[in-house]
């Protein structure tokens, strides 16, 4: 018969340890039960000898509490020392070191539940009640649990689990913990989001039996998708990426319906290589065209040394011009490539190597249609040029482009004002007819700057040292040397002026080969000589004025005028090949004037000072002195405008004007505005009416016409009401009056999921896809038709 004592307090606290002879003969048990000591507390505890157990009810509360001995040390110091007082110096240290052993206590694991019965001999709990369990980052709730405590397993009733990692959720008939992080339940289901106490979840994966494991996955079977509880889709084994660190495993796939490529869906598999580098691959199936392969390869290793390559390969059936039913598609469409075997390389690498600096850039296409094609789903251009953008600061060139560069760029800088680059060019040529002369090569080009000061003169010596070696496959090539040294020096007229004056020369030197129908009629060897001079005066004024515009207290104007004059000798350049711009400079004797306007605003905001750019209205001409005896020697004015009215918005207009009848010659408008929503408007209109090369500074060709540009494009998106947000974009050629590229989506995006309907047009083909995305789960699935 049991030896029954209740112990009865209101609230009574009670510490069991358990130790030899308490209620185990068991020396071995015992020291095992001294490594992990349990602590239990409750409203009323039961004490049972026979077997050893305790029996606790409300509010009950078991520790597990884990003991760290640590050897610290002490410092004994004299006297002076404890009081404080500064000792003589003749006094010798008296100081001292010793150790003592400091013991620390930590809970590791912390029960819950409102009754439970403890039986020491097997070391096993059962539990009722608000069962609560908090294991590292693991919170478990249920009805009723079985636990043992040495293996740290257990079972439990209409339990709930909460992940720490990724927010996971999930819930089961039966939940048994299977290891330290480990679980397996039956007729439950799983949510990778946080959800409110008795929340219904917006969707969830629900499973006959599923294991979860620590640091990898969650293993379903027989497994449901649901949407408010209510089953969508079936699948009868689903992994899902319910994990603590990358692993290896399927993301989640997509699946597509065209009219051009059929039935087609696509299987991401991520491979996990190492903690900073991975392999993903796209095998991707189209009903109409066939398989494609696709695969992704990265590495980081630090901040500025990281690479991505990806590649895609298609035995193309709809490109089989062999089959009379292929007719179609190629009318359509008006395509024009005739291979079978598509593809497309592509990659970008930013590495550090010792002091040099390295961009590598890869862009090699099958054929022309390929990137208008697939410009769509996980591999397609559009996506691949917004995750390359994103990483490297750098995307591709236009779908329609077709010379395709390939660079290798190697940069090395100096602390005295010198650097040398090294640039290698290669051109992926996609022109249906490739005509003679092929595109240039550059293998390699090499590039010596510096500027450095002449001593105490006040000269500062430049110079710009370039060798290129232009290959082609067929046609005219060289080695050409281009040196360019340039002396200048401010020339100090006055204390309000700034003036800076500059000469040089010009030596060009060409090896000239050629190779294919087109040879080279003239010298093997050509030279070119120029000479240029310039000089810049300016000066730069600001007057503040006090303004009351909300937190805004002062505008401070800023006026810079300028004179500029630049000269380059007339020579004769009709005997030289032309490469590049480098192989035709005209002479120049010009004057630019203009003037340059900058507003800022300052005041106070939120009790700090602030300030910040407001606008500014840049305007210039040139008056060009080769045609002074003429009737039209000035050149057109050229006017640049910004204007900031509020911190997140932008406006800038740009424009040419002719004074001789012609009127403007080009508009551009570009605007922004964003907030921290999310919300963001652009614009960016372009109309030029005529071909304009403006003659400018040197030194100033971004605003140099080299094309005729017409066209609109303009970009929303913006929040609406209940997590509902709404985008629009348009891209239109005005040249011919056409859309380029038209997309609306509609985006619904609770907490937890988000579900977003786009319409894609562009000539020719109207796309319709409706793209799911789970909190927390890989890649988006979705449908498209």
């Amino acid at each position: 018969m049991n030896n029954n004592s209740p112990i009865s307090p209101i609230f009574f606290s009670v510490a069991l340890f358990l130790c030899v002879g308490l209620f185990s003969a068991d020396n071995t048990n015992a020291e095992a039960i001294k490594a992990r000591q349990w602590k239990i507390t409750a409203d009323k505890l039961t004490r049972y000898e026979n077997p050893p157990s305790v029996i606790a009810e409300g509010n009950v509360v078991l520790e597990k509490i884990e003991k760290v001995t640590k050897q610290k040390k002490l410092k004994q110091t004299d006297w002076s020392d404890l009081l404080e007082e500064s000792p003589a110096e003749d006094t010798p240290s008296t100081e001292t070191e010793k150790t003592k052993t400091v013991t620390t206590s930590t809970v590791i694991t912390t029960i819950k539940a409102q009754w439970m019965v403890y039986d020491m001999d097997l070391g096993t709990i059962k539990a009722r009640g608000d069962v609560y369990i908090k294991v590292g980052p693991d919170l478990l709730t249920a009805d009723e649990a079985t636990v043992n405590l040495n293996r740290e397993t257990g079972t439990f009733s209409n339990a709930s689990i909460i992940r720490q990692y990724k927010d996971m959720h999930f819930e089961g008939r039966v939940i048994e913990k299977t290891g330290d992080l480990t679980y397996h339940f039956e007729d439950g289901w799983l949510i990778t989001c946080k959800l409110k106490n008795g929340e219904t979840p917006p969707w969830s994966f629900g499973a006959a039996e599923a294991d979860i494991t620590d640091g990898g996955y969650a293993f379903l079977k027989h497994a449901t998708f649901r949407v408010k509880n209510i089953p969508i889709l079936y699948s009868p084994i689903m992994i899902l990426p319910a994990k603590r660190s990358r692993q290896t495993g399927f993301l989640f796939p997509s699946v597509s319906l065209s009219d051009r490529d059929g039935f087609g869906t696509e299987f991401p598999f991520f491979i996990n290589l190492s903690p900073n580098s991975d392999i993903t691959l796209y095998p991707r199936y189209l009903s109409d065209r066939g398989f494609m392969s696709g695969i992704e390869f990265r590495y980081v290793l630090d901040q500025d040394s990281k690479g991505t390559f990806m590649g895609n390969f298609l035995n193309d059936d709809l490109s089989d011009i062999d089959d009379p039913a292929n007719a179609d598609y190629y009318r359509e469409g008006n395509y024009t490539h005739t291979n079978q075997d598509r593809y497309w390389v592509r990659g970008k690498v930013d590495q550090d190597i010792g002091e040099w600096t390295s961009r590598l850039d890869i862009d090699i296409v099958s054929d022309r249609d390929y990137l208008t094609e697939f410009n769509s789903g996980l591999t397609g251009f559009d996506l691949s040029d917004e995750r390359f953008s994103d990483v490297f600061g750098r995307g591709f060139e236009e779908r329609t482009r077709d010379q395709r560069k390939n660079t290798l760029r190697t940069l090395r800088s100096w602390g005295n004002g010198t650097s040398l680059q090294v640039d290698l060019l290669g051109i992926n040529d996609l022109r249906v007819r490739k005509t003679s002369p092929t595109p240039l090569w550059k293998l390699p080009e090499v590039k010596y700057r510096g500027l450095l000061p002449v001593y105490d003169t006040g000269l500062d010596f430049s110079w710009k040292t370039d060798y290129v070696n232009f290959w082609r496959d067929r046609g005219v090539g060289a080695h050409r040397f281009d040196l360019h040294p340039r002396l200048s020096m401010a020339v100090p007229l006055t204390d309000y002026l700034e003036t800076v004056v500059g000469a040089g020369f010009r030596e060009t030197y060409y090896s000239i080969n050629s190779d294919g129908p087109e040879e080279w009629k003239g010298s093997d060897s050509e030279s070119r000589f120029l000479a240029d001079f310039d000089a810049k005066i300016g000066t730069t004024m600001m007057r503040d004025f006090a303004i009351n515009w909300g937190e805004a207290t002062s505008l401070t104007h800023t006026f810079r005028p300028y004179v500029n004059y630049f000269y380059i000798n007339d020579t004769d350049q009709t005997e030289l090949p032309q490469f590049d711009a480098v192989d035709r400079i005209s002479d120049r004797n010009l004057i630019i004037y203009g003037m340059n306007n900058f507003f800022t605003l300052s005041g106070m905001r939120h009790g700090k000072e602030f300030d910040r750019d407001y606008g500014y209205i840049k305007i210039r001409q040139g008056y060009d002195l080769r045609n002074s005896s003429s009737d039209e020697p000035l050149t057109p004015v050229n006017i640049r405008m910004a204007y900031y009215p509020v911190q997140d918005l932008s406006l800038i207009y740009r424009t040419d004007i002719d004074i001789y009848g012609d009127g403007f010659l080009s508009h551009i408008v570009e605007g922004n505005y964003s907030n921290s929503r999310g919300d963001f408007v652009t614009i960016d209109y372009r109309d030029s009416k005529a071909f304009v090369d403006k003659l400018v500074d040197s030194n100033d060709k971004s605003d140099t016409h080299r094309q005729k540009l017409d066209s609109l494009k303009f970009a929303t998106s913006i929040g609406l009401l209940y997590n509902l947000r709404a985008g629009y974009s348009i891209e239109r050629s005005l040249d011919d009056n056409k859309t380029v590229q038209e997309i609306f989506n509609l985006i619904y995006q609770p907490s937890c999921w988000s579900v977003e309907f786009t319409s894609d047009r562009t000539p020719g083909d109207q796309t319709y896809s409706v793209m799911f995305r789970l909190a927390n789960i890989g890649s988006p699935f979705g449908v498209g038709f």
